[in-house]
């Protein structure tokens, strides 16, 4: 290979000799033979003729190079010797270089689920009751019910398919199911008929959807969901404080069994129709269904009014008929966004309907029907996205104790509460909130201390540090 080289080297050098001996042989020849008066055409002729003599000479001396260059490459390996005319040369040098390759799309573990999602949280954290209970537990309250201790509100996992028309007929049906663990988790399923069977002990929501082609579109979901009612959900996550407020615990159901169809006319307005067995209970207990409905109304991007409707029959265990009491609740929802940073939030509730009914030696005594309510407000200020503090005031009334005094002996009463919740964002996965909560009422049904040896009291005051880490497949790089 290396003898090969050398003698086209040599070759391309007497070639390159002899076309040099000839350009300078015509360059003379053209200068005797042309007279003195000749035009300046000729000339020009000349110099066009030695100008392409002279670029041959040039990509000969690139091909030499080249293999000069090769001589010492891999054993073996031949080597194309082509050469590329002046005119070729300028159009390569002048054209557009060619696009790099596209790479290939990245894989994630969005892209693997496809439409489905999975997502949850995991929230803990640190009470402390500055009454010292002896049983170690905060009144009036379930999510966070263990004090001055580490305690877990809940453990939850979400797999959703929301349904997208736009995915062709397939994509029409969903399904929700959500999982959970913990103290919340036991408080809402702790009314539960079948409450402890191993189905429905874990289970927050479970239900398939369906958006019917009607009009824009009707969502139709059938299962197990939470109530509409409510400023405040589950999720601490969503909310503006870390504990929930007494009109969330008391005044409204935690979720219902049964369908539901929403329909969205416009970016201001919206239904929603519920048929459900009725508060609590995936197995009812009595014949009679609960109706409902919700009309949401966003008249702009500042202000936001939710009513939520239910009414339906809620027999006590003692009752004759447990169909004849009607239990009704109307609630309200008013949010005002004056700006980025403030944001303000108003609740009512009123319930009414039930009887309760006492067994005497006479026989079933029904007593008088019994009513409920309260209003809750709320401030939030955000200084950025990852900051903000929070506060809450609420009144709640329960004049038969039907709800929080069932049990106590008192026979009427009303609680309030103040809350002031700091806000951090660690990271966008893992939120902090800093809480003082002041619950007082006017009667006393605060343990304090060991109840034995001190009286029961009417105030209870406790610091909550709460964390919660959130993940979304959606947000996965």
């Amino acid at each position: 290979m290396k003898s090969t080289l050398r003698c086209l080297s040599r070759l391309i050098m007497c070639m390159l000799a002899v076309a040099s001996s000839m350009a300078v042989s015509q360059v003379c020849k053209a200068q005797t033979q042309v007279p003195a008066d000749s035009g300046t055409g000729t000339q020009a002729q000349i110099l066009e003729r030695m100008q392409q003599l002279e670029n041959e000479l040039s990509a000969l001396r690139g091909q030499v190079a080249a293999l000069k260059a090769g001589d010492s490459g891999t054993p073996g390996l031949k080597t194309a010797v082509y050469i590329v005319p002046a005119e070729q040369e300028a159009a390569v040098a002048t054209s557009t270089p060619a696009a790099a390759p596209a790479e290939a799309p990245k894989t994630t573990i969005a892209s693997l689920l496809g439409p489905t999602s999975f997502s949850g949280f995991v929230d803990t954290y640190y009470g402390f009751n500055f009454n010292h209970p002896k049983d170690q537990q905060n009144g009036l309250r379930f999510f966070d019910q263990d004090t001055n201790q580490f305690g877990l509100n809940m453990v939850e996992l979400i797999v959703d398919k929301a349904p997208d028309a736009t995915a062709g007929e397939a994509g029409r049906t969903g399904y929700h199911v959500s999982l959970g663990y913990g103290q919340a988790i036991n408080a809402i399923n702790g009314s539960e008929p079948t409450a402890g069977l191993s189905f429905d002990q874990y289970l927050k929501e479970a239900y398939f959807s369906y958006l019917a082609p009607i009009g824009k579109g009707l969502q139709i979901d059938i299962g197990k969901f939470v109530t509409p009612a409510g400023a405040e959900v589950i999720e601490t996550k969503d909310n503006w404080n870390y504990s929930r407020s007494l009109l969330f615990y008391y005044a409204i159901p935690y979720y219902h069994f049964g369908a539901r169809a929403a329909y969205k006319f416009n970016d201001k307005w919206s239904v929603t129709g519920y048929l459900v067995n009725g508060w609590n209970n995936v197995v009812d207990n009595n014949s009679g269904k609960t109706y409902g409905g919700t009309v949401a109304w966003t008249p702009n991007k500042k202000w936001s009014i939710a009513e939520n409707y239910l009414a339906g029959p809620e027999g006590d265990a003692l009752a004759p008929n447990p169909n004849s009491n009607w239990r009704q609740l109307s609630d309200t929802v008013v949010t005002y966004t004056p700006n980025a940073k403030l944001s303000l939030m108003v609740n009512g509730d009123f319930g009414r309907g039930d009887r309760v009914y006492t067994a005497t030696e006479s026989g079933i005594v029904a007593g008088p029907v019994v009513d409920w309510w309260g209003s809750a407000a709320y401030a939030k200020y955000a200084w950025n996205d990852k900051n903000n503090f929070a506060i809450r005031y609420e009144y709640y009334g329960d004049p038969y104790g039907f709800t929080v005094y069932s049990g106590t002996g008192f026979p009427s009463g009303h609680v309030q509460e103040f809350t002031a919740t700091l806000t951090h964002m660690v990271a966008s996965s893992l939120m902090t909130r800093f809480e003082y909560r002041d619950d007082f009422a006017n009667y006393p049904i605060f343990e304090k201390g060991n109840p034995g040896t001190h009286p029961f009291v009417k105030d209870q005051y406790t610091l909550t540090l709460g964390m919660v880490y959130m993940f979304d497949s959606r947000n996965a790089k």
